[in-house]
């Protein structure tokens, strides 16, 4: 029978919000940069790669949490070492899906060999895959925050040639948008975002904020912008949510913060049905 408690469970909740101030601040950061990049991920047709690029990114923390070195260090390596090798493959997607899909399995079984490696607490292998609440100290704030910075900083530079070689490609390119280099630079930024993700939702649910939120936006929104502003909202939902809920709870905090993402994306579906009901009535 489901122990509620577990799942659901408020008492002293008072005294155990302090413990997650750090994690807070890590959900809203997470929940600004995931959002903004969210959308372009969707219009992009790139979902398949953010799941990629967290098997690496699951590897490369792993490996590094096995030899006693930085956790975050070692997720940005995997990151980012996926995301150049993806991104140099150009955009045609039979091609990037096959590397995809050769990258994904090679990750995820490193990952587990290194874990089956590390002799230290089963919290900090559970906590790759699933996120854990308290993860977050001070110096991996830190390391968020700063990567947040130069995310959003590039982001605002190439907004409008990604926006515009993300919705009509063929005419950014007779434009003359170099379309190779400034996927290979998105590819960067996500591979840096999906780093970040991975720190507090675990590498198996790193979709729920990365995806989830842009694929719920561009249902209601008719801009690229409005899409943004929408996606941001829906993933800080999400993350804030998501720890409160999980902190009182002995569940780790991803089954949460994914409950919430797709609670907003079926509400968005549901409105953007009706939307179009009514139009064609």
């Amino acid at each position: 029978m489901v122990s509620w408690d577990k799942i659901f469970n408020f008492a002293d909740y008072s005294e155990l919000l302090p413990l997650v101030h750090n994690s807070l601040l890590a959900g809203l950061i997470l929940g600004i940069v995931g959002g903004l990049i969210s959308t372009f991920v969707v219009m992009r047709d790139l979902p398949f790669a953010v799941h990629g690029i967290s098997e690496l990114s699951f590897a490369g923390a792993s490996g590094f949490l096995l030899l006693g070195l930085n956790v975050v260090a070692g997720s940005l390596v995997g990151s980012l070492g996926a995301a150049i090798l993806i991104g140099l493959l150009g955009v045609r997607a039979r091609d990037r899906n096959s590397w995809i899909g050769v990258l994904m399995p090679f990750g995820l079984g490193l990952g587990v060999l290194f874990l089956a490696l590390y002799e230290g607490r089963a919290a900090n292998k559970f906590g790759l895959l699933t996120g854990q609440i308290v993860a977050i100290d001070t110096p991996a704030l830190s390391w968020l925050a700063v990567i947040s910075v130069i995310v959003v900083g590039v982001m605002l530079l190439i907004w409008r040639p990604l926006s515009f070689a993300s919705t009509d490609p063929e005419v950014a390119q007779a434009r003359g948008i170099p379309l190779g280099p400034l996927s290979l630079l998105f590819m960067v930024l996500l591979g840096l975002v999906v780093a970040m993700s991975v720190q507090v939702v675990g590498a198996l649910l790193v979709l729920s904020i990365v995806v989830t939120p842009g694929a719920a936006a561009v249902r209601l929104a008719s801009t690229t912008a409005g899409a943004t502003v929408l996606s941001i909202l829906f993933a800080t939902v999400s993350m804030i949510g998501g720890i409160l809920l999980a902190l009182g709870s002995s569940v780790p905090i991803s089954p949460y913060v994914t409950t919430i993402s797709f609670a907003i994306y079926l509400v968005c579906r549901l409105i953007a049905t009706a939307q179009g009901r009514s139009r064609a009535l």
